[in-house]
């Protein structure tokens, strides 16, 4: 498969109250082959994206009528593609808040283009990737089955909902299973750009992994980690 996108496929939502910022970044991504709509209002965005084909939604905080963390948990459940989450409060607060509620990816203001491409792009070429898998491809660790074909995640027989995001860290260690996997690859696999030292997105994604999974987080017997390293995922005893 090739490195780029095919990108006048997909369709985007940019929903962001600051109409000129929402118009750049709309622009932006369609001097790059998207097709990008854009829309104002919290409650709209949650009947659009219900309604409307989008590929993937960048989603802004700071909304009038519901704030986009409320949006984002409303459509989680039903929609598929990338959410990427922008705002301009800061603090790891509303990173958490924002990847408990289902987002892909986050991102504060000021908005930096190119790198908001990079990442969509990221996020778009993984659902992609999800797509062609063989029955061959499906990855058991003891009870624990991942199953790429269909991003079907099973434990003891039950079905695991996991995110686009959830799904692709478990999926990312479940391939080297057994072997410690450095945070900084987790990291750069799944957001396609360098890991800074400081970002702590995969350490709140491992946190929430581990919930759904019903893996204590104060004695994890699954995901263990691995101190200064990274992560490491065994076969429940």
């Amino acid at each position: 498969m090739s490195s780029m996108v095919p990108t006048e496929t997909y369709r985007l939502l940019v929903v962001e109250d600051d109409r000129e910022l929402a118009g750049m970044v709309a622009d932006f991504l369609e001097s790059h082959g998207f097709l990008a709509q854009v829309e104002h209002d919290g409650l709209e965005a949650v009947r659009r994206i219900r309604e409307e084909p989008f590929d993937a939604v960048i989603l802004d905080i700071g909304l009038p009528n519901l704030d986009g963390i409320e949006v984002c948990r409303a459509v989680r459940p039903n929609f598929d593609g990338p959410i990427l989450i922008l705002t301009a409060r800061g603090g790891e607060i509303d990173e958490v808040v924002a990847l408990e509620v289902g987002a892909d990816d986050y991102m504060s203001k000021p908005v930096r283009p190119r790198a908001l491409l990079a990442r969509l792009k990221v996020h778009l070429r993984r659902v992609d990737a999800s797509l062609p898998h063989s029955d061959n491809d499906v990855l058991r660790i003891g009870e624990l089955t991942i199953n790429p074909s269909c991003r079907e995640v099973t434990l003891d027989g039950q079905v695991i909902g996991l995110t686009t995001a959830e799904f692709d860290l478990l999926e990312s260690l479940a391939r080297q299973a057994g072997v410690v996997v450095p945070r900084a690859e987790i990291y750069e696999q799944l957001n396609g750009i360098r890991y800074d030292g400081l970002d702590r997105s995969i350490d709140l994604r491992v946190s929430r992994l581990r919930r759904k999974l019903g893996d204590d987080p104060q004695n994890p017997t699954m995901i263990k980690s691995v101190r200064g390293v990274g992560y490491i995922l065994v076969a429940r005893p």
